[in-house]
């Protein structure tokens, strides 16, 4: 068995841990992206009582698109690693939006089609897949307050990519749908699906790290 501890849009708070053997956070790291606020990070990451550490960039993370090394933590960016027998991968695209800061552009591209050819990086052998970005329709929606409409904010190509059924799904990005849901497919194969936000849509940071057990 193996302890996994989930986080994403830490946006420079730092969750207390229990320590365990696989910590996972899924991107959105400071406050105001200043390089000192990583710097912060990282010694909070050091401190932290895991056998492994996986860190992903999010939008608001441009001193990572930038070059910043991630130092107590193994760093994906369409990338993978093997931990206790699972194959992980990591990546850190989210799709940009009208109106979207643009001091909040790390990692974005300009529509579905593009994600799909980063989503296509991903090997069919995944079992813990962590992207920033959700997949469309689980857990992925926004209330538009202009209008006054709930959208899906997730990628729809990502939702087709994951159709080889990794054993765990973690990301975040979208504040508002914390939580956990395990989907079945075919052949008794199933997903959980995991949004990690440790903060809400006010930023306040309510929601506890998730726990799973593979």
């Amino acid at each position: 068995m193996t302890i996994v501890d989930c986080c994403s849009d830490l946006h420079g708070h730092f969750p207390k841990l229990d320590g365990g053997d696989l910590l996972i956070i899924a991107g959105d790291l400071t406050k105001t992206d200043r390089k000192d606020e990583y710097e912060a990070f990282d010694a909070w990451l050091r401190d932290q009582q895991y056998r492994k550490k996986v860190v992903i960039a999010g939008n608001h993370d441009n001193h990572l698109q930038n070059g910043y090394k991630i130092k107590y933590g193994e760093y994906l960016e369409d990338s993978g690693i093997e931990f206790d027998g699972f194959k992980i991968w990591g990546s850190p695209w989210t799709a940009r939006f009208h109106g979207m800061n643009p001091h909040c552009m790390a990692f974005t591209l300009e529509n579905d089609n593009q994600l799909k050819e980063k989503w296509d990086l991903i090997p069919k052998t995944t079992d813990i897949l962590v992207t920033h970005c959700p997949p469309f329709g689980t857990m992925d929606e926004v209330y538009d307050g202009l209008t006054g409409q709930i959208f899906h904010a997730g990628s729809t190509s990502l939702e087709m990519a994951v159709d080889f059924c990794p054993k765990l799904f973690v990301y975040g990005h979208v504040h508002e749908e914390y939580g956990a849901w395990e989907r079945k497919h075919f052949k008794d194969k199933k997903t959980l699906f995991v949004n990690a936000s440790y903060v809400d849509k006010f930023y306040q940071p309510i929601n506890p790290p998730i726990r799973i057990l593979l």
